[in-house]
């Protein structure tokens, strides 16, 4: 079972990246799929989660309107856009799936799968 995150990089203020998480070892169907994020000294939070069995979607206030969760089941990936990026928005992106009903704000510790990451930086 195996969790990838890809598409991080160095962006400038306003611009845009779309991360990947492609799943291996299981359905992401099954599953949701948040995405969370780790700045320096910080504690990881939820930006981002969608519920595959019914496509619902979930988002921190942070990057509501910015960000964009979306999935494809055919290809076990779930994919991040992200926006009018902000210096803010720098940190350490992963993915991570969990078998819950409600799986919106759930402890991170909860999540079953995790990917290592992929670092996001924008520059001012």
């Amino acid at each position: 079972v195996q969790l990838v995150e890809s598409g991080g990089g160095l962006v400038q203020v306003g611009g845009s990246l779309r991360l990947s998480c492609a799943a291996s070892g299981f359905e992401v169907d099954d599953y949701a799929v948040g995405w969370f994020r780790q700045a320096p000294g910080k504690e990881r939070e939820e930006i981002a989660c969608i519920r595959n069995s019914d496509g619902s979607r979930f988002y921190a206030d942070s990057v509501k309107g910015r960000f964009t969760i979306s999935s494809d089941i055919a290809l076990d990936a779930v994919y991040l856009q992200m926006d009018n990026l902000k210096p803010e928005d720098t940190a350490v992106y992963y993915c991570a799936a969990i078998n819950d009903p409600l799986p919106w704000g759930l402890p991170a510790a909860l999540h079953y799968y995790w990917g290592r990451g992929t670092q996001v930086t924008v520059s001012p």
